[in-house]
């Protein structure tokens, strides 16, 4: 085991309301109301893809054109980039500052898998855009979560194998583009969205690098 690999939002911070507040401002625009239990579907996909629910789930995915998407998808970013101003490193979820500072410590690589664009955006605000080794791009991949492209790509630039590498994710498409990678997966928050990782935490407070190494080697044998 050489590496892990995080998701950004629900993982290393939470910006799930943030999010939500800016699709629900998009949906409201063209007479979409949206609520945060169909808020849990758009967890860990594209935004483009987010927005294609959005407008199925109104009957509604032939009323735009393929432009008139981009724009509303547009609209809806600059909107959750204005929220992100807020963030500052207490937006770092509980325990993650140690996990991240232990796993580097312990001489393991360090990579982030997140389907956001703005990714960058939010390590910088948190400060933590230093202690990555690679970073996958979502722009250069030709499919989003759950398929496995950017929890390989991030593996690659990791120089790693994918069985070299323990993932952490708290949304169902996550937990299948980890699994469908070859990587040891770990779920964090509600299970039913993270039933099928190897391993199930109920909150990032509860992540530590011995338990995950623990939980690897149940799993695939001594180090």
């Amino acid at each position: 085991m050489k590496a892990f690999i995080l998701d950004l939002d629900g993982v290393i911070t939470d910006t799930a309301d943030f999010h939500f507040q800016a699709w629900k401002k998009c949906a409201a625009s063209i007479n979409i109301t949206l609520d945060s239990t169909f808020n849990e579907q758009l967890k860990g996909i594209s935004r483009l893809e987010s927005l294609e629910r959005i407008l199925r789930s109104a009957g509604r995915q032939d009323d735009f054109t393929a432009i008139e998407k981009e724009q509303l998808a547009n609209e809806k970013n600059n909107f959750y980039k204005s929220l992100l101003l807020q963030l500052t490193p207490d937006y770092i979820l509980p325990g993650i500052r140690q996990l991240l500072t232990d796993i580097k410590d312990a001489g393991y690589k360090l990579g982030l898998a997140s389907a956001s664009k703005n990714a960058p955006t939010v390590l910088r605000a948190l400060e933590i855009d230093g202690i990555f080794d690679g970073i996958a791009d979502p722009n250069n991949v030709t499919n989003g979560k759950p398929a496995p492209d950017l929890f390989l790509q991030a593996a690659a630039k990791l120089g790693v194998r994918p069985v070299e590498c323990i993932a952490i994710e708290d949304a169902k498409s996550g937990i299948e583009a980890i699994n469908e990678a070859g990587m040891f997966s770990v779920g964090v928050g509600d299970r039913a969205f993270v039933q099928e990782a190897d391993f199930l935490t109920s909150s990032t407070n509860e992540l530590s690098l011995h338990s995950l190494i623990k939980a690897w080697q149940r799993k695939n044998g001594p180090e």
